[in-house]
């Protein structure tokens, strides 16, 4: 075989390889059901009619407001939190840990936990851990990716202290089309939701008026199936 087709193959092969490594490493980044170390919970296998509510990101402004609907709806939510925003709004972490909902890690900074070192990744994750404690929260905290992207190190840091990798299998306002509306995400969970479900919303910013508009009839509806609600980590017993 001829030295220039030699070099070919092996270029080809290599390119090939790598291709493949690098395909790969997106699945598991962005897998909601699997990563290297430690558990990961999308959805708990129960045969009750249980759902887990989530939220995302903040406190801010909105947080007050959701709490009032949620009081009014008697539903505990989990609040996934990030650190420099409750920095910036410890008042309304209190509030959040006050009014008996569950608090979790969403990161300090919500930059994505890849190509990160490993110091970056204990400070954030230790540093809100701190936040959440500052906050009044007792329970078990668990831990949800910004954006829910993952790769080796995240995993093993969390695995480290013992942390449960949650993310979601409703999230409806992660598509565009379906986060045009609050009657399209509420109809998108009533159809997608299912028993040990973790649903997810963004509502804590301008961009989640849709999703805030939702909680009511989201809520209606899924109790109407018979559906009840519960933190996370409540979910997680069922396990």
């Amino acid at each position: 075989m001829p030295k220039r087709k030699k070099v070919l193959i092996i270029v080809t092969a290599t390119l090939c390889a790598l291709a493949a490594l690098a395909f790969g490493a997106y699945k598991v980044m962005n897998a909601r059901t699997f990563q290297l170390f430690g558990e990961i919970v999308s959805r708990v296998e129960t045969d009750e009619k249980v759902v887990a509510l989530t939220f995302d990101d903040g406190p801010t402004d909105y947080t007050p407001g959701i709490l009032e609907i949620l009081d009014e709806l008697d539903v505990k939510a989990t609040f996934f939190l990030t650190g420099s925003a409750m920095e910036d709004n410890m008042e309304y972490a209190k509030a959040i840990a006050g009014a008996g909902h569950q608090i979790g890690n969403h990161s300090y900074s919500h930059e994505r936990m890849i190509f990160k070192s490993r110091e970056f990744i204990e400070n954030e994750i230790d540093s809100t851990n701190a936040l959440i404690r500052e906050a009044g929260y007792e329970g078990t905290i668990v831990f949800r990716p910004p954006n829910c992207k993952k790769l080796i190190l995240l995993p093993l840091v969390l695995n480290e202290r013992d942390m449960v990798t949650v993310t979601c299998d409703v999230e409806p306002d992660s598509y565009k089309e379906v986060a045009s509306s609050a009657e399209a995400i509420s109809d998108y969970v009533a159809g997608h939701a299912a028993s040990g479900s973790i649903i997810l919303l963004h509502i804590m910013y301008d961009s989640g008026e849709n999703a805030r508009d939702a909680v009511p009839d989201i809520v209606t509806r899924l109790r109407e199936q018979g559906y009840t609600f519960v933190t996370v980590n409540e979910l997680l017993t069922l396990e």
